[in-house]
């Protein structure tokens, strides 16, 4: 799935307006700022199908330069199979991971992420990949971001339910079950478990 130009366009706008934002003390730029906000959440609601006030108050919560947001993966095998966990939001299937907090370490948080979304106690230990959500298959989404995969090692745990998970299983690479593609996709799948065999790859970037 390509994200269509428009919502690029949203996304572009929403960034400049937050940024001007941002710095300027001029009341009248702070206005133009504003409506060019307005406009980037009516262009968004378009593509995305949600309403429009809506954007617009996800938008001004943002605040200071716009950047990337930052989202981690922790990459599991045992016995040839990979760790993916059911998301309560939509039912669909993923890879165990989410933000980095701030104060987190990339490789800490997705240590944390495991755990409380599965159960499981890792270790990473590799960098697999570091991909533009927006280049690998996913759903829109209202933000830009970057998504880190990290291969981990199973230290310890059981499986149990989070908040916002329920389930968490090992898969074999042709019994993957229904995703939440919002989250991963089978294209990043395949990649992983290409990385599983070949152990001596680097990682890979957009």
């Amino acid at each position: 799935m390509t994200k269509s130009q428009g919502l690029v366009w949203a996304q572009k706008l929403q960034a400049i307006a937050q940024s001007g934002l941002a710095y300027t003390q001029n009341p009248f730029e702070r206005e133009r700022y504003e409506a060019v906000r307005k406009i980037a959440a009516e262009m968004m609601a378009d593509q995305t199908g949600v309403e429009a006030s809506v954007l617009e108050s996800v938008f001004s919560a943002e605040a200071g330069y716009a950047t990337p947001k930052l989202d981690v993966r922790g990459v599991v095998f045992r016995d040839g199979k990979i760790l993916l966990v059911r998301e309560l939001a939509d039912g669909g299937w993923t890879l165990p991971g989410g933000w980095v907090d701030v104060s987190d370490t990339p490789s800490g948080a997705v240590e944390r992420e495991v755990w409380e979304e599965t159960g499981y106690e890792v270790k990473a230990t590799k960098l697999l990949a570091l991909y533009d959500r927006d280049l690998h298959g996913h759903t829109p989404y209202v933000f830009h971001l970057f998504k880190m995969y990290f291969l981990c090692d199973l230290t310890g745990g059981k499986p149990t339910d989070s908040v916002e998970t329920s389930g968490a299983a090992f898969f074999a690479e042709d019994d993957i079950p229904p995703l939440s593609l919002g989250r991963t996709t089978p294209e990043v799948l395949t990649r992983l478990f290409n990385h599983y065999r070949h152990p001596e790859w680097q990682a890979d970037f957009d």
